[in-house]
């Protein structure tokens, strides 16, 4: 039999993996967002209309508010149940296309409120479209609740409660989103002290825009068991260590990185770093519809810019499926799923 060495690749699309960071309208095909922008008469600008993803920049004040902006736009587009479900379906269809065996999709239900008749009817809706999508495709899915970190802490309050109340309906989390150069970890601390209560993991956003102190805070004063982004902490080797010796995983999102500026290029995304410190990672797409590219594309960044070997991207994967609050069964089929694409010859 003719050997075929270990650097010629195999399909990152067959890899089994879990996708744990991916919010909610950023989740959304550009085709998708131009169609609802025409059915509600939307102005879209050319950011959002090009199919081709906006140029961002959000290391600066002015840069995150565009953004936003951008990203404001898009949710005023999803108005109705049905747009909801569309958006999820389709969510969990390029999950599937990816490889992904588990999703868990990061919503904060306040911004779909208004719109939908109130924040429990906006959960229900939610959910349902979760539940209708996972029987749709096959895909396992769940959802986290986030707050805003840019809004009053006594609503993360509520919505800790909230998801809390659906825990036994699909909410296995609760994240603290936005800018986190804006208020402190630590005035959340009690909303997040009702989640853990509450059964739910922790995974608030830190290291992204501000340096590996805000990481150490997640961890400090939120308990966090996972950390959204988290890349900043390869600047501080104690961090690092805190993370590894806790267990505690990094949802890294090296093509939002990149198009958000935290770094100038792939390469300067601190893969190697946190891999080879012992972080566990698991890479996710953030908002696919403002950076362009679905969750196999990060695996493919990590191989080709930070020269990942199938052993390790598989390894990824492992640590992206141990990371998940994925029952057992599932996590033990996709952990072999992942030994299965691995013992698999790789094509030339």
């Amino acid at each position: 039999m003719e050997h075929v060495s270990e650097h010629v690749s195999r399909d990152i699309t067959l890899l089994p993996k879990a996708h744990l960071h991916l919010h909610f309208t950023g989740s959304m095909r550009s085709t998708t967002l131009i169609e609802l922008a025409d059915k509600y008469g939307v102005h879209l600008p050319e950011a959002l209309k090009s199919g081709t993803p906006p140029k961002l920049r959000a290391t600066d004040e002015r840069g995150w508010f565009r953004f936003q902006r951008l990203y404001d736009i898009a949710r005023s587009c999803l108005r109705e149940p049905e747009d909801i479900r569309r958006l999820v379906r389709e969510a969990a269809q390029e999950d599937v296309r990816d490889g992904s065996g588990w999703l868990e999709i990061q919503v904060d239900p306040t911004s779909y409120a208004p719109l939908l008749g109130g924040l429990i009817p906006a959960m229900e809706i939610i959910l349902d479209a979760v539940d209708s999508a996972a029987r749709e495709t096959g895909l396992g899915m769940r959802v986290l609740v986030a707050a805003n970190r840019m809004k009053h802490p006594l609503e993360a309050r509520t919505l800790a409660r909230l998801a809390v109340r659906y825990a036994d309906r699909g909410v296995v989390g609760f994240g603290l989103s936005n800018d986190e150069r804006r208020g402190m970890a630590r005035d959340f601390d009690r909303a997040f002290a009702i989640a853990r209560e509450g059964g739910l993991l922790a995974a608030p956003h830190g290291g992204e825009l501000t340096g590996p102190s805000s990481v150490r805070d997640c961890l400090d004063d939120l308990r966090a068991a996972r950390i959204g982004h988290g890349v900043r902490a390869a600047e501080d080797p104690r961090v690092l260590r805190k993370l590894a010796e806790k267990g505690v995983t990094c949802e890294v999102c090296p093509a939002s990185n990149v198009a958000l500026g935290v770094y100038e290029k792939h390469e300067d995304v601190p893969l190697r770093a946190l891999f080879e410190a012992g972080v566990p990672m698991a890479l996710g797409a953030d908002d696919p519809l403002l950076f362009g590219s679905r969750l196999a594309a990060q695996y493919e960044i990590a191989r080709r810019h930070h020269a990942f070997t199938d052993p390790e991207l598989a390894e990824l994967a492992r640590q992206s499926i141990r990371a998940s609050a994925a029952p057992e069964d599932v996590r033990h089929k996709l952990l072999s799923g992942v030994d299965d694409w691995l013992a698999a010859p790789a094509a030339s």
